[in-house]
């Protein structure tokens, strides 16, 4: 596995330990550590993945016994699950801070965290599946997935109401949690043409430099899908 070293315009002390993140590219769950980490002006080390089984070698069972990404290497300090790594994160390197230090913010932060993993991430994935050719949906299974993903949709655009980010005018976790999902959907087939907020904060999200940076390239993406008829070929063959 190969690693690209990012610095990001940080200068790290001599002393000062170099973060390893395991991830790919277009993993929203490896992505939203890697605009983390972006945020915060950490130095970090990027060690891509390819899921073609290089998840399964004995070294990185060794950082995660369930192969899958991304992984936070801290020293001899190894950390999986992506809601776990932020919370490691802002407590170890909490300047600048991206969560409200107020309880209502908190906890707006993390119910905003878990309904994006809980409900529109499980909602999502047949589009991405049908998008990415693994699985032929039908009308009515597409309709409603799709209503699935409208109730989180419409509740997030409650939330954000008319403010610039989720809670307040500071970017926080939500923002980065939900919007590097939220943000992917129209490439899915689903239109955020009926929420106007989530509209205008998703373009605004995408023109933050953390944003753009961690953008995955379609180069990518078709790499990704190859390799994974590939794997599903010899899996049914």
């Amino acid at each position: 596995m190969s690693a690209t070293c990012v610095i990001n315009g940080w200068e790290r002390p001599e002393k000062t330990p170099m973060l390893k993140l395991y991830h790919l590219p277009i993993s929203f769950n490896s992505r939203r550590v890697w605009i983390a980490l972006l945020e915060k002006g950490l130095s970090f080390e990027l060690i891509p993945m390819k899921l073609n089984g290089d998840q399964l070698t004995p070294e990185f069972l060794a950082l995660n016994p369930f192969h899958h990404i991304p992984v936070l290497v801290d020293e001899a300090f190894s950390l999986f699950e992506s809601l776990a790594i932020l919370d490691y994160l802002e407590a170890k390197y909490p300047t600048p801070s991206l969560v409200p230090s107020d309880p209502q913010g908190l906890g707006t932060v993390k119910m905003i965290n878990l309904v994006t993993l809980n409900e529109l991430l499980p909602a999502t994935t047949p589009l991405i599946q049908h998008s990415m050719g693994f699985i032929t949906l039908d009308e009515q299974r597409i309709a409603n997935t799709k209503e699935k993903v409208a109730v989180v949709l419409n509740f997030f655009e409650t939330s954000l109401g008319d403010r610039s980010y989720i809670v307040g005018n500071t970017l926080t976790l939500a923002d980065i949690v939900a919007g590097t999902m939220v943000g992917f959907l129209p490439q899915m087939g689903v239109s955020l043409s009926a929420y106007p907020q989530l509209t205008a904060w998703t373009k605004q999200l995408s023109q933050r430099e953390s944003w753009q940076q961690t953008e995955p390239q379609p180069e990518e993406i078709d790499k990704f899908r190859e390799t994974m008829k590939k794997l599903m070929a010899q899996r049914g063959s």
